[in-house]
């Protein structure tokens, strides 16, 4: 498996949500070695708060295998997950999230992990890994809020 040709799809998949004026962050999701789901930002668009890159993917592979575990699966997305969405990693049982760029928060990734795991019971470990094709994730998420501050 090579962690960089499907971060390099993820980018693409990002440049997606760019053009609808979302938050350029691409995921997709792989069993196997079989990519079941990809997706981008869709929030603004479908008024919808929960609806992140890594929330569509897992929706969708959940519906595509028929079950809301997806066990033996890796979720690769261009910026460091949310609470909300390591939460529904944790849930959905992901084995691995591999994530480009880093948020800019005051928590780490492991931070996160540890605080939701201390506070909200979760039973299920994936192992995260960052930094994958950080400076091109990175300068999505730049250029894009940098356009939009052009715009006002």
């Amino acid at each position: 498996m090579d962690n960089e040709i499907y971060m390099k799809q993820c980018i693409e998949i990002a440049k997606q949500s760019e053009g609808i004026q979302e938050i350029p962050v691409g995921s997709l999701l792989t069993q196997n070695n079989i990519i079941l789901a990809k997706s981008h930002n869709t929030s603004i668009n479908k008024n919808d708060p929960t609806a992140h890159a890594e929330i569509n993917v897992i929706r969708e592979a959940c519906i595509k295998i028929n079950n809301y575990r997806i066990n033996n699966s890796v979720l690769f997305t261009t910026l460091e997950p949310c609470l909300m969405c390591i939460a529904a990693i944790c849930e959905a049982r992901i084995d691995q999230v591999f994530f480009g760029a880093y948020a800019n928060s005051e928590l780490s990734i492991e931070e996160k992990f540890i605080y939701l795991k201390r506070n909200h019971n979760l039973d299920h470990t994936p192992k995260f890994i960052g930094g994958i094709l950080q400076e091109e994730c990175s300068l999505l998420i730049k250029n894009f809020f940098k356009n939009k501050r052009r715009q006002f």
